[in-house]
């Protein structure tokens, strides 16, 4: 007998055989092509040491360019290869050339990623600026009508961490390319979810860890920044590992790489490279509008099914195009914290954020497996 796709679907992601988990906007499982990479990745290791290290080279270039697609970034030199998303929001926060008086927009209720590195350059003088995009109807608007002429940065996350709204990061982009104002988008909850075109939308940097809908370790991220972005940004860090070919170690031009590579001072993470390439490959072997359309379908049964409930509040948007993979809703008779427990107790794995339930399944779980996850929920009311 042919194995049939849910057989082969079960190999690639045994961690449906544990459960439902629904928590990929946190830390997610590794499909078993990354596992089993990263293991023959310790045991060349375990065995030869780094004899194949141009091989490493090649795979590590095989990667910048697999991420530039994934962004939609003209070039790989357009990418860096950093720890995670705060050593990129880091490098734009404490490289850009504010001055006293200079201010930055972001919206309120970002993760502490988003939000302490740039609070941090009060310090220097310039004003941070909170915006309540969900106070309206129109949060790119919000966004914009807070910025002025002393407006340097906007900084925003393109899918809310709580509750999954998503931004038009089009309309935010343009405005802020035309007036001279860095776009920065922290990106960690819509890549390897939903599609992301960074020219499209004139982003001119970009941070996002590998550990959530990318299906990668954590440890490893990729930063996005064009080449007007790079020029503007001074050094926070400076190391080896930053000029173009880094193994010349007497050379007398001691100039940093004008590519991206410039941000990566020190020794890269070779297991978290190999981990990454692993499930990058699978993503885009799957097809990115292919995964975009089967969590957008998931989102939509939940947030259909969920309604449905009595005594059930959703904390998503139901507007299509505010979408994305996460779902957030309360139950008006259990706290979020017992609900999150009742639903651990029947083999469930969300989070609690922003005192609601949040659910966040990955392409890989069918509507089979959907519907199991709203009758869980149902009988944990």
């Amino acid at each position: 007998m042919q194995p049939t796709a849910r057989d082969m679907q079960a190999n690639q992601f045994p961690i449906l055989n544990q459960g439902i988990y629904a928590n990929h906007a946190a830390i997610a499982p590794w499909p078993g092509a990354t596992a089993k990479a990263v293991a023959a990745f310790a045991q060349e290791n375990a065995l030869a040491g780094p004899l194949d290290y141009k091989q490493w080279i090649t795979r590590e270039r095989e990667l910048r360019n697999m991420l530039a697609r994934l962004v939609g970034a003209p070039s790989g030199n357009d990418i860096a290869l950093l720890k995670n998303t705060t050593e990129g929001i880091s490098a734009v926060a404490f490289g850009f050339p504010f001055q006293a008086g200079d201010n930055i927009v972001l919206p309120q209720g970002e993760f502490p990623s988003n939000h302490l590195p740039w609070l941090a350059q009060a310090e220097r003088g310039v004003e941070i600026r909170h915006v309540d995009i969900r106070a309206g109807d129109n949060p790119e608007r919000a966004l914009l009508e807070a910025m002025d002429d002393r407006t340097r940065v906007l900084a925003v996350s393109s899918v809310g961490f709580g509750d999954g709204l998503k931004l038009d990061l089009e309309k935010l982009g343009k405005p802020c390319r035309t007036a001279g104002i860095l776009f920065f988008v922290d990106a960690i909850q819509q890549l390897g979810a939903l599609p992301l075109d960074v020219e499209a939308a004139c982003v001119d940097v970009l941070a996002a860890d590998a550990h959530k809908w990318l299906l990668g370790p954590e440890g490893i991220a990729l930063f996005y920044c064009n080449p007007v972005a790079r020029d503007k940004l001074r050094l926070t860090q400076v190391g080896w590992h930053m000029y173009d070919y880094p193994w010349n170690f007497d050379r007398d031009d001691w100039s940093p790489s004008k590519s991206a590579r410039r941000f990566e001072a020190g020794s890269p993470n070779t297991l978290g490279q190999v981990g990454l390439h692993a499930s990058l490959s699978l993503l885009l072997e799957i097809g990115l509008e292919a995964i975009a359309q089967r969590i957008l379908a998931n989102t939509g049964s939940l947030l259909s099914g969920l309604s449905a409930l009595p005594g059930v509040s959703l904390n998503s948007a139901r507007e299509v195009t505010r979408q994305s993979g996460i779902v957030s809703f309360s139950a008006h008779q259990v706290a979020a914290r017992e609900l999150h427990k009742r639903l651990a107790q029947s083999g469930v794995t969300s989070a609690v954020r922003d005192g609601a339930v949040r659910l966040s399944p990955h392409f890989y779980q069918d509507e089979v497996v959907i519907q199991k996850l709203l009758q869980r929920v149902e009988d944990s009311l």
